[in-house]
């Protein structure tokens, strides 16, 4: 009816509501203690942060705030043992980047948002060289960093793959609603 407000959402409702925003970085923070398991790849942490930081900044940006980022770059510093900042720094800046290119990116294919997302690695991964070196008064080695853009390039269509399948199962949920 018209004028009638809208009664409030059910308990249930909310909760779920809750559970999909909160979803996307619980998956990432989880994603990143398993990867910083003994695996012997010290790259592997910074290679499982970005895809899905980026992944979420475009699709689902609303689960992917500035905040959270700094929380996810955070742990990520804090996980491999990297200078307090890089990370945090790096990831809100290819949020950023994510975010603004949005509208064009989710309307693209699945090679073309790789295709970028491999130049985000590679910009990542420079600045992240970049920002260690400042930090720590020498230059480090770039091996370790291109190593770290090659990998996150490479999984990043395993967790496309995964990440999309969420996402669709999170608009259907929405939808039903």
């Amino acid at each position: 009816m018209v004028g009638r407000p809208e009664p409030s959402p059910s308990l249930i409702r909310r909760i779920e509501g809750l559970a999909r925003a909160l979803l996307p970085p619980l998956l990432a923070a989880v994603t990143l203690i398993a990867a910083a398991g003994p695996t012997g790849m010290p790259a592997l942490v910074p290679a499982v942060a970005l895809p899905q930081v980026f992944f979420w900044s475009v699709f689902r940006p609303g689960s992917m705030s500035p905040p959270t980022v700094f929380s996810i770059g955070l742990l990520l510093d804090l996980l491999s043992l990297a200078p307090i900042g890089t990370g945090v720094f790096t990831l809100l800046v290819a949020h950023g980047l994510a975010v603004a290119w949005r509208r064009f990116l989710a309307r693209q294919g699945f090679w073309a948002v790789w295709v970028v997302f491999g130049c985000f690695t590679v910009g990542a991964a420079a600045l992240s060289w970049l920002l260690i070196a400042v930090l720590s008064f020498s230059l480090p080695p770039p091996e370790p960093m291109l190593m770290e853009a090659a990998l996150s390039a490479g999984l990043y269509p395993i967790f496309a793959f995964v990440l999309g399948r969420l996402h669709q199962v999170m608009l259907r949920a929405e939808e039903a609603l």
